[in-house]
């Protein structure tokens, strides 16, 4: 199982140092072995918007790594136009020299959509007839568009990558349809915990094995994006995630309550007072630290790692950025690197 950076951000980080913990985090994984580092697509929302193109934070981590995968977790594809993605990625793939890789989401926000307002009622539609074509286009195969005369014409797109084949992930918020159809495309799958359990993770993993076997060679690729902070000391380490970890999950409070449904089912957010989404909130941080995230110390982060194995994780991709204290995340880090290295030597 495979240990990756995964970067999401907060909206707190102000001045000319908001990228500081991207990069010392990049440069900390590609000297330790980490097999990837993930930026995300964000639009017109303090939370996440130091990431609006996932392109441009991907050539800076490849300006300043050698060995580390460097992908997007995710390219929203229904907001751009896919010779544009398969451009962008391929200069990243070159300055890495073969580096890159890219998840692609059918994106949920309708207001980023302002982006490509027609696309957003077909945008699943839409991300699986892109991905289609950025594939071809990364072959270097020529595919037909129409031009500004609308006159239709066959283009390649430039500069050629370096890998023959993009390295491909669909990013699923846990729908098993979403599983299935990255199975069935031969892609890998990018997933995480906010909205499904450990256990509900069981079957899609298998589901999509099955499809990928199915229609493929191989098993595919599974990626769990997990929010991390390895400390010293347990009590410690709740103390510093409790507060940031919180407004994590008030800001993801639809996913919040579909992962609640056992425990209150029928609850609508519209209808409930404030105390109440406290209380949710609060009885939601209990359940994500003890199962939901790799919190704790190495020892906690071992048995976590042993259920994820069990499963079929092959990557944990590990969110770091949710705590705003930047020194505080990157001396974490080393904590991290512990765990890693025992897993290793198991």
């Amino acid at each position: 199982m495979d240990f990756g950076l995964f970067y999401f951000a907060d909206g707190v980080r102000t001045g000319t140092d908001q990228y500081r913990l991207l990069l010392e985090g990049a440069r900390f994984a590609d000297t330790n072995g980490f097999s990837a580092v993930w930026t995300p697509e964000r639009h017109f929302h303090e939370f996440g918007g130091r990431y609006p193109n996932p392109a441009v934070t991907a050539a800076a981590v490849a300006a300043v790594t050698e060995n580390v995968a460097i992908r997007a977790g995710s390219v929203v594809a229904p907001l751009h136009h896919p010779a544009r993605i398969a451009e962008e990625w391929a200069v990243v793939d070159n300055l890495s020299g073969g580096r890159a890789g890219v998840s692609f989401a059918p994106g949920w926000h309708v207001v980023d959509f302002a982006l490509r307002p027609e696309n957003y009622a077909d945008r699943r539609q839409v991300t699986m007839d892109t991905i289609d074509t950025v594939r071809r286009l990364w072959r270097q195969e020529e595919v037909e568009l129409v031009d500004g005369a609308g006159e239709s014409v066959k283009l390649r797109t430039h500069p050629a990558p370096v890998q023959p084949e993009l390295p491909t992930w669909l990013t699923s918020s846990g729908n098993p349809e979403t599983f299935r159809q990255a199975g069935d495309l031969g892609v890998g799958i990018l997933t995480h915990l906010l909205g499904q359990s450990l256990d509900d993770l069981v079957r899609k993993v298998a589901e999509y094995r099955e499809h990928y076997a199915r229609a493929h060679n191989g098993t595919g690729h599974v990626a769990l994006m997990l929010h991390t902070f390895v400390g010293e000391d347990r009590a410690k380490v709740r103390e510093v995630v409790h507060d940031p970890f919180t407004d994590y999950l008030r800001s993801s409070l639809g996913l919040v309550l579909k992962a609640a449904e056992e425990l209150m089912p029928g609850i609508d957010p519209d209808q409930m007072d404030p105390e109440d989404i406290e209380f949710l909130l609060e009885i939601s941080f209990e359940r994500y630290f003890e199962t939901g995230g790799l919190f704790g110390t190495v020892d906690d982060g071992m048995a976590l790692l042993g259920s994820l194995e069990r499963i079929g994780v092959d990557e944990v991709a590990c969110l770091i950025d949710f705590v705003p204290d930047t020194d505080a995340v990157l001396d974490g880090l080393r904590h991290l690197a512990r765990l890693k290295q025992r897993w290793e030597a198991r």
